[in-house]
């Protein structure tokens, strides 16, 4: 079996191609977690028991990581949306590993990638306010291990906030 052969295999197993119905069940479950199997199957034109069982597929094969509940932070008083850049002062095994355990320690980091390019990683921070992020900056980003750099840009406006890109769906 030759490399390339070997390598389309082994995708093929990673990426599950999803049919027509599986496509409105994931629609359906996408805009509303809680949907129940009759609705589910409705929406996928699908009998109940068989909406329930693809749904269970989709779990089994990763593509449905879990249900949660969108919660509107700005509600909660945490209005501003903060993208944070940071670079490290190496990019070695220790230095990662240290800045990745800290982060995920972040009471107030929601999100963070390692990045190709300029940045190391891309920290996306909520505070209630730039002053509060002010505080959160000292207390937390500044104090995160082996960082060289600090970037920070507030969001004006959430324009997108999409968890699947339409065209998986369509």
């Amino acid at each position: 079996m030759t490399h390339i052969f070997r390598a389309k295999i082994e995708q093929d197993e990673e990426n599950m191609q999803l049919d027509r119905a599986d496509r409105k069940l994931l629609r359906a479950l996408v805009t509303n977690g809680r949907a129940t199997q009759q609705e589910l199957g409705d929406a996928a034109g699908l009998s109940p028991s068989a909406a329930a069982r693809r749904q269970k597929a989709l779990e089994d094969a990763g593509i449905v990581r879990g249900y949660r509940a969108d919660v509107n932070l700005r509600k909660l008083g945490l209005g501003a949306t903060v993208m944070v850049t940071i670079t490290l002062d190496s990019q070695s095994e220790e230095a990662m590993g240290a800045f990745e355990a800290a982060v995920a320690e972040g009471p107030s980091i929601i999100r963070c990638h390692l990045m190709s390019g300029r940045n190391d990683y891309l920290l996306v921070v909520r505070a209630a306010s730039i002053e509060d992020y002010e505080i959160i900056h000292r207390q937390e980003i500044a104090r995160l291990p082996r960082v060289a750099r600090i970037e920070t840009a507030f969001a004006l406006r959430e324009v997108v906030n999409r968890t699947v890109p339409p065209r998986l769906l369509g």
